[in-house]
């Protein structure tokens, strides 16, 4: 994707091109108030290189809070065709550790630490049809995609369907209601639950419902549906896609939210055909038995032991601890470098013990 980037924009050199396997260094430049209880960062690379990513990937962000830094994942909002800089937008959350901290202690200049782009979720190769599903924050994502398609000036058959809980927290309203109008291929729908603060709303409110969407989209069987919001809004929006025709195969959706967690088996059960390892966590004092067949981090959780995660499926990197001693079989989505892997890290969440383990954490 770089050489491509190259070749396009005329860049003189590859150095130009911010590399994911050694930049790490982000200054924050630009802060815009989209909501009441939103906003906009913007970053750039304090040497200007440039950024070569996809429409709907992220970043993993490590934020200098207190003692020690947090790590949390943020989508990128800005279109891939900027790329001098992106931008990430952050909904204040009530007791949210790193959204009230960006939102009240972020300024221009500061510094940050971040791996990336990452992530999957970017729209299938060619033009499809597409609806975009989103709900509050969740739109980020598919706003970097509608952001790609008006600066590629390329035809589209995009149908944009945002809930929020209020006409007030409809984030980038004005802007979607700006590219509607010069979009001929952008059809765009919002939802909000209530018309609180707004009670002139000219279109429906209420929830995302099957016969919702079978009026707004009637075509939704011939589309490839992205998604993205809290749990429960994906969940309302797959089984709506199912039961309207949709096929598994174009249905796609991101969340960062934790996997659910399976119900607590005993570890016997488990050993019964599958070699058990002992996994000892350092920091925590806490040794416990890990199936050859289970992640480190889903028996980790399983016995209480406290370790950050995010994605649970090796894409965020947020669980990312050092191996001490021992060996794991690790399957990585993109969350960890090679130079981190070189130096003895690794993801609990993606890795299987082939030994007994001691984790630095």
């Amino acid at each position: 994707m770089a050489t491509e980037l190259v070749c396009k924009k005329g860049l003189a050199d590859s150095r130009d091109i911010w590399d994911p396997e050694q930049d790490d260094t982000l200054v924050c430049i630009d802060i815009q108030q989209e909501t009441h209880d939103v906003k906009s960062f913007t970053f750039a690379s304090p040497n200007g290189k440039h950024f070569a990513f996809e429409s709907g990937q992220y970043f993993l962000f490590d934020f200098p809070m207190e003692d020690d830094a947090e790590a949390r994942c943020y989508s990128i909002s800005s279109s891939p065709h900027r790329t001098r800089a992106f931008a990430v937008t952050v909904k204040r959350v009530v007791n949210g550790k790193v959204s009230n901290w960006l939102h009240d202690n972020l300024a221009r200049g500061m510094v940050v630490k971040a791996q990336g782009p990452l992530g999957h979720f970017v729209r299938p190769e060619g033009s499809p049809k597409l609806l975009l599903l989103s709900g509050g924050s969740g739109i980020t994502p598919v706003m970097s995609i509608v952001r790609d398609f008006a600066d590629r000036c390329e035809p589209a058959d995009v149908v944009f369907l945002h809930a929020a809980r209020t006409p007030l927290d409809l984030i980038f309203r004005d802007e979607l209601a700006y590219l509607a109008s010069r979009m001929s291929g952008l059809r765009l729908h919002f939802l909000p639950e209530s018309v609180y603060g707004e009670p002139s709303w000219p279109g429906l409110a209420g929830r995302i419902s099957p016969d919702f969407v079978r009026l707004a989209v009637p075509d939704i069987a011939e589309r490839t549906v992205m998604c993205c919001g809290p749990a429960p809004f994906m969940a309302a929006a797959r089984s709506i896609s199912t039961q309207l025709g949709v096929a598994p195969g174009r249905y796609i959706e991101e969340s960062f939210d934790a996997a659910v967690i399976e119900d607590p088996a005993p570890l016997l059960e488990e050993a019964i055909s599958a070699k058990a390892w002992q996994v000892e966590f350092k920091k925590q004092g806490r040794t416990i038995a890990v199936s050859s067949e289970q992640t480190v981090l889903s028996a980790a959780k399983k016995s209480g032991v406290r370790l950050p995660s995010s994605c649970s499926n090796g894409v965020c990197g947020t669980c990312k601890c050092k191996l001490v001693s021992g060996s794991v079989e690790m399957n990585h989505n993109g969350g960890i470098r090679q130079r981190e892997i070189d130096a003895g890290l690794f993801l609990p969440c993606c890795s299987k013990p082939l030994s007994d383990l001691v984790v630095d954490h």
